[in-house]
């Protein structure tokens, strides 16, 4: 039987991942808008669309997770219309994967001290009670598909006692087809795009809640 407190985090957990989902949908939704219609004059900037604006690409989203704890879920749509969905999916993988990896390592060396001038403690205690005592690579690995760049790395490094390897390949396998699907999404149309790419974050949000009994 569920406890008071276990029931109110669970209804805190649900209320807060909707919002955050819907708030990213929104984003992605208006970014696929935008890519469509300027796509062509994005290929037209010089250096943005061959290996140089990859890898310009791939440092945003590793620095937007390191320094400033944001989802850059909604750049997909661009990267898409500049490199294809197999490869857009390839360096949202690296970028979110080596981001991940990079605040992981710092939280775990340099601890609460730094970790708190990065981002903000309250959401780092949201988290730290999601992390799950036992099974935790598995959970790593449906966070990760549920919201691939958020805290979660930071809150790892300081409150878990995963191993750098098993974190990376655990953040490695979540990302990996949460980034395939929603790069191929993107030639949805709007309207349906908008309402699949919800309700697969929502049924993974909620099918992680459940996994863990919260």
């Amino acid at each position: 039987m569920l406890s008071v407190d276990m029931i109110e985090k669970n209804k805190s957990y649900k209320k807060g991942e909707i919002i955050s989902i819907l708030s990213i949908v929104v984003f992605f939704s208006l970014a696929t808008i935008f890519a469509k219609q300027y796509g062509d004059i994005l290929k037209d900037i010089p250096y943005l669309e061959g290996p140089s604006g990859a890898f310009l690409y791939v440092l945003i989203t590793v620095l937007a997770v390191v320094a400033a704890p944001v989802s850059t879920f909604p750049l997909l749509p661009v990267a898409v219309s500049l490199w294809g969905s197999f490869f857009a999916a390839i360096l949202s993988i690296m970028g979110w994967t080596v981001g991940a990896s990079v605040a992981f390592g710092l939280a775990r060396r340099y601890g609460k001290p730094l970790v708190e001038k990065m981002v903000s403690l309250e959401k780092i205690q949201r988290i730290e009670k999601l992390i799950p005592e036992k099974n935790i690579f598995i959970s790593i690995v449906l966070l990760r598909m549920a919201l691939p760049v958020d805290v979660l790395s930071y809150a790892l490094g300081l409150f878990s006692g995963i191993s750098f390897r098993n974190y990376f390949l655990a953040t490695l396998i979540g990302v990996s087809p949460f980034a395939f699907f929603f790069a191929y999404a993107v030639d949805l149309p709007v309207v349906i795009q908008f309402f699949v790419v919800a309700l697969v974050l929502i049924l993974l949000a909620s099918g992680y809640a459940r996994y863990n009994k919260l």
